[in-house]
């Protein structure tokens, strides 16, 4: 069957590509496309050129001024030992710190230990803590008040969590923190992260105090959190004075108030966003680093026939999904791993299923399914990206006889009934991870508790277990692209795309940067002064 232009299959869409957030099968485009790739490309290198060219125009950094972030989800919480989504995480990143912290690479630094030790079965973590190093409130950190993190953190997490094997939490003297764990865990170093928070305060939530770049200053549910420079920070300093992330629920809004000049930043913008805005801001390009797909209930019937979920890969046009939303500029994936973790990602998973309308109808066919089925896709609708995406995987469903139905519901909707009831179809939505590769490969272990694809393989626990388990980093990673595999071949989703992140930036300001985590870092952010 040949492909419909990408332009008739989206007429139906198009007034929906606005600003974009998030929480969080891939494969070659098919050869009879009709879609114009060449205006694609020309938009994805025109995308490329405005954000090399904010690093030619950027002047020298000033200190000093404020800035408004545009942000479409509100937090979930302020507590960093309560926080789930991405869209939180991005902003507490400027207010709190572990004992390590990420950086723009992917690598990890010292934060509040100014360095650490590993033993060589991987079951003691050593920390030497920093000195003289303050909280927000310039009380000193002490080794008490990382026990008591570390601990408050453990006693947050679920059972199947990292931080599940810690045996003990121990204060060796008053400069060193041991962490033992029950069995060796090579990987623990980037669970570390988690905020070290004071042990004295009785109001986490409602008074943030962390040891980040900034301090809380405000918060106001639904419209703004406002954080301002941490003077007593023990590293470089930030150059704004203060940031304001404020809260716009919907989308359309939050581009027009970007237009308009009331916001100074907004990212996951869509390529024709990048293409109306003048130059007043300029475009950084980034990756999202999320595992965007269409997730599947494996329990329902008929996903629970990997049949009929091969045949879903098979009917997505992932490409076009690509073209209309970044054009083209986003990574096609196949399976649950974002690309910038090179040694983990296994690149054959890519090529795994192509758009093939024929093929999923021959697979619907044999599952028993030859006139389709109807469907349910759950989209938060505070995020068009997904609202998008979904509009555009219904109508490629259709072709091959799926009659599919999106069901748009509010963000805190979806966590209860999607995420933590299971209670759904299929939803599209991204879903981001930290440094360390179990955190992205958890969640598909039959027993976990954050399996809400209700995926179950004998072969894939087997595979994550000897995985985790080893501490010779390259049977890790070995063992972890073996199990990408697994994913991909079981169809547990239909997996798309790494997005592209379009930022709009001030065309005032720069040292925006990007992380391999879900961070909007401010501290580097600065107003340029003009050679």
């Amino acid at each position: 069957m040949k492909k419909r232009s990408v332009r008739s299959i989206l007429l139906g869409v198009m007034v929906l590509t606005v600003s974009i957030a998030l929480c969080a099968c891939g494969g070659d485009k098919n050869a009879e496309t009709e879609t114009d790739n060449t205006s694609q490309e020309q938009d994805a290198d025109a995308v490329a050129e405005e954000t090399e060219g904010q690093a030619e125009a950027a002047g020298e950094p000033t200190q000093g001024g404020s800035v408004v972030v545009g942000k479409t989800q509100d937090l979930v919480s302020l507590d960093p030992h309560a926080v789930t989504d991405a869209g939180t995480r991005d902003v507490v990143f400027n207010l709190y710190e572990g004992l390590v912290k990420a950086t723009p690479d992917g690598e990890l630094k010292p934060a509040v230990a100014s360095d650490y030790t590993i033993s060589e079965d991987a079951k003691v973590y050593t920390f030497t803590l920093r000195d003289g190093i303050t909280f927000h409130d310039g009380s000193a950190v002490t080794v008490d008040d990382i026990k008591y993190s570390l601990e408050r953190f453990a006693e947050e997490q679920s059972d199947s969590s990292a931080f599940s094997i810690v045996e003990d939490v121990v204060i060796a003297d008053d400069k060193t923190v041991e962490v033992h764990l029950s069995e060796g865990n090579s990987e623990f170093l980037p669970e570390l992260t988690c905020g070290i928070i004071p042990a004295s305060n009785e109001d986490v939530t409602g008074n943030p105090i962390g040891t980040g770049p900034f301090k809380f200053v405000s918060y106001a549910p639904g419209e703004n959190l406002v954080m301002e420079r941490y003077d007593g920070y023990w590293g470089e300093k930030a150059y704004l004075d203060q940031v304001t992330f404020k809260f716009v629920a919907d989308v359309e809004t939050a581009f027009m108030e970007l237009q308009a000049g009331t916001l100074d930043i907004l990212n996951y913008l869509t390529a024709d966003q990048v293409s109306t805005l003048g130059d007043d801001f300029t475009i950084v390009n980034g990756s999202m680093n999320l595992v965007h797909a269409m997730y599947l209930n494996n329990d329902y019937e008929p996903l629970s026939n990997v049949k009929v979920r091969q045949a879903l890969c098979y009917a997505v046009d992932r490409q076009s999904i690509n073209d209309f939303l970044f054009g083209g500029a986003s990574r096609l994936i196949g399976t649950h791993m974002i690309p910038s973790l090179t040694k983990y990602y296994n690149e054959e998973t890519e090529n795994l299923y192509e758009y093939n309308p024929e093929k999923a109808k021959e697979l619907l066919a044999e599952a028993g399914y030859p006139d389709g089925f109807e469907l349910s896709i759950m989209v938060p609708s505070a995020y068009s990206q997904h609202v998008s995406t979904a509009e555009i995987i219904a109508e490629n469903l259709k072709a091959v006889g799926i009659d599919a139905k999106l069901e748009l519901v509010e963000w805190s909707t979806w966590l209860s009934e999607c995420y933590q009831g299971r209670k759904y179809q299929a939803t599209v939505v991204g879903v981001d991870g930290k440094l360390s590769p179990s955190d992205w490969f958890a969640k598909y272990v039959s027993t976990d508790a954050k399996n809400f694809m209700n995926y179950k393989s004998e072969e894939f626990d087997k595979l994550f277990n000897e995985a985790y388990a080893t501490v010779d980093a390259d049977k890790k990673a070995e063992l972890y692209k073996e199990a990408e595999m697994v994913l991909a071949q079981d169809a547990v989703n239909v997996f798309i795309e790494d997005p592209a992140d379009f930022v709009a930036v001030n065309s005032k300001l720069a040292g925006y940067q990007f992380y391999p985590i879900a961070a909007q870092d401010m501290s580097t952010v600065y107003y340029a002064e003009q050679q």
